[in-house]
């Protein structure tokens, strides 16, 4: 068990590499395609693909098995991040990305699926706390290492890195996983699909948790594309630097995952969610006033580790909102996140344009925060629990 837990959570850290790698690199991509900063960090709603796809792949999952699913996912991550490298225009480039996201999109969601269906429920937290460990690492590496590489190499550099450990990725998933075992398959007709979907919705507690999980990537997700446009408004055009501050978000929740068992037992389950979207909303209120980006380094920090105290909180939620179709249930919970950051991110330049950066960072401070308070008085009733 403990081998199939390592290479699921290489593939999730091989998908988790390339969905922030983008952001450090963006000043530079809008230079050579002579395009503005706002424009060119559109790549990262091109990443919506990553949610967009996971209502169709979690059935698609549940009826010819997530291994395969996830195997095949990893092909196209692949060969669109070797493509990335040699796009000619910003469309395609655009284009690649939207194909690399799907590729994404089948990782870490079925990932956290196929370990539900094998590790018991009381054991399950621990495993899925190793799974995302690997994702947590996989973003903080991909938004540090892509602007440092970008800085001394080239941002297409940054693709062919991705395309190699990709590559790597998949034939140690082709040999390890071989003979695993897996659920029970399910059918896959469209009218069986919609009605799985509709019985998943009828649950209250499914509903409160995907939107919960909308607004993070709307009010948080959604402005990690514009951090190195706001450091370049400050003078700061070093894309390490704007890695540094995007990673310092995935260092919170290397501490998340580290000192969570303390937490629940000092804060308890609510607290914990309560807690987790008061930090987000500290980080988030911090950044409106433009502090030096060794201080917003310290503040995305505390903003990644509350954001993985409620994030994490409700993925146990959903884990158990229906076992026999436990893809379907994952992946639109991980469609309903991406759904936001890139409503977010259009959203966040909209804000920057007409109220200015200050305003946009209050508005999305309250709104996280209210989201947290909201989201743990109600997922921790009893009836919910």
């Amino acid at each position: 068990m403990d081998r199939t837990l390592a290479i699921i959570s290489f593939m999730t850290f091989s998908s988790a590499l390339s969905v922030r790698a983008v952001d450090p690199m963006i000043p530079q991509i809008a230079h050579d395609f002579w395009l503005p900063p706002a424009t060119a960090a559109m790549l990262a709603a091109a990443f919506i693909s990553y949610g967009m796809v996971l209502p169709v792949l979690g059935p698609v999952a549940d009826s010819v098995g997530k291994k395969r699913v996830m195997i095949g996912c990893l092909v196209v991550l692949t060969i669109a991040s070797f493509l990335c490298a040699v796009a000619t225009t910003f469309q395609q480039l655009f284009i690649l990305r939207v194909i690399a996201g799907a590729g994404c999109g089948g990782l870490f969601p079925l990932g956290m699926a196929l370990l539900s269906d094998l590790v018991p429920l009381a054991q399950r937290q621990v495993a899925i706390g190793r799974l995302l460990a690997g994702t947590i690492t996989g973003n903080l590496l991909g938004s540090a290492a892509s602007g440092i590489v970008a800085d001394f190499i080239h941002w297409r550099g940054v693709f062919i890195v991705l395309g190699v450990i990709s590559l790597i990725t998949l034939v140690l998933a082709v040999v390890g996983l071989r003979g695993l075992p897996e659920a029970p398959r399910q059918p896959l007709d469209p009218r069986t699909v919609i009605l799985r979907y509709r019985a998943i919705f009828r649950i209250p507690t499914a509903r409160i948790c995907y939107l919960t999980v909308l607004c993070e990537g709307i009010f948080v997700m959604g402005l990690f594309a514009y951090v190195a446009v706001l450091l370049l408004e400050a003078g700061e055009r070093r894309a390490s630097i704007a890695g540094a501050v995007i990673a310092s978000f995935a260092v919170g929740g290397i501490v998340y995952s580290l000192g969570i068992g303390a937490l629940l037992r000092l804060l308890g389950q609510k607290r914990v969610m309560i807690a987790g979207g008061l930090f987000m909303a500290f980080g988030i209120a911090a950044l409106a006033f433009a502090p030096p980006w060794q201080v917003q380094c310290a503040v995305v920090g505390v903003m990644g580790l509350g954001f993985y105290m409620l994030h994490a909180s409700i993925q146990v939620f959903v884990t158990e909102l229906a076992p026999a179709t436990r893809s379907s249930a994952i992946a639109f919970h991980t469609f309903s996140i991406f759904v936001g950051q890139s409503i977010g991110t259009a959203a966040f330049g909209y804000g920057l344009f007409y109220l200015g950066a200050p305003a946009t960072l209050a508005i999305c401070s309250a709104a996280i925060a209210l989201t947290g308070i909201v989201a743990a008085n109600l997922l921790t009733r009893p009836r919910a629990a």
